[in-house]
């Protein structure tokens, strides 16, 4: 299986199912071709929350800002996975993610793909990824090595995405954190962990000094109402019932939010 993620839309990504389809006869599954555009952050938050559920698969993953640059492209295998895409820092949230949830002693390797000459500046997508991802799924994740123009090279050489991360105040009542993604929901998703208000349901928590609801579910509130939540991914969402909280709140992402259980 090869599942394929990029910023995209719909146009592109054809072309990269043509690529691989005529050097293997892998499932193709899409994960999104509307990721934030050229937004690495948002990018490694939802690949983060998606590909870990996947069973053992090559993941070619396009959001490359750089594309065309000195920036390096790379194959990077955690266990059973293997994640092809830019040394951009956009790989390694999902691939902590699926390590965290494999044995200590799932091999990590990297390798840098050779890239003598691409067709084009402008779209290793189809040029260099879309085949670098043809040839993991080939080879095999326990044997990228035997692939020429897969070089190791050290994992720790890999560009690093790093999530920021909330404080939350010694007695547990205030947290400071920020919008790390706006869904297509308007859902103001916070880095601020929901084990936060997990226990507050039913009450209220201050967010940037107004008092909102806590509901388990959007229902808890009234429609048009706001809420914070804890969403699927665990983490505090600021939401509106039927509603768009990133409008409601005056929230985007990478604003700062101020929580504090009333």
């Amino acid at each position: 299986m090869i599942t394929l993620a990029s910023d995209f839309g719909l146009a592109y990504p054809a072309a990269m199912k043509g690529v691989v389809l005529s050097r293997t006869d892998a499932r193709l599954v899409d994960v999104a071709h509307d990721l934030p555009r050229q937004d690495v952050r948002a990018a490694a938050f939802w690949l983060r929350e998606t590909l870990p559920y996947f069973p053992s698969a090559v993941h070619l993953v396009v959001v490359d800002p750089g594309v065309g640059t000195d920036r390096r492209a790379v194959v990077l295998r955690v266990g059973g996975h293997v994640f092809v895409g830019p040394d951009n820092g956009v790989l390694r949230p999902p691939a902590r993610r699926v390590a965290a949830e494999l044995d200590d002693d799932a091999p990590v390797e990297a390798y840098e793909i050779d890239v003598p000459n691409p067709e084009s500046t402008t779209f290793h997508g189809r040029d260099v990824f879309a085949p670098a991802a043809a040839d993991a799924h080939v080879a095999g994740a326990s044997a990228l090595g035997s692939v020429d123009r897969f070089e190791p090279i050290p994992v720790d050489s890999l560009s690093e995405c790093r999530l920021p991360e909330a404080t939350v105040s010694d007695d547990g009542r205030e947290a400071t954190g920020e919008v790390l993604v706006v869904d297509d929901f308007g859902n103001c998703i916070t880095n601020v962990p929901g084990a936060f208000v997990r226990d507050a349901a039913g009450e209220t928590v201050s967010v940037n000094d107004e008092s909102v609801p806590v509901g388990r579910t959007f229902e808890a509130v009234a429609r048009g109402e706001k809420l914070v939540t804890v969403g699927s991914h665990g983490n505090v969402e600021c939401d509106v019932n039927h509603g768009r909280g990133d409008e409601a709140f005056g929230l985007a992402p990478g604003d700062r939010v101020a929580l504090r259980v009333d």
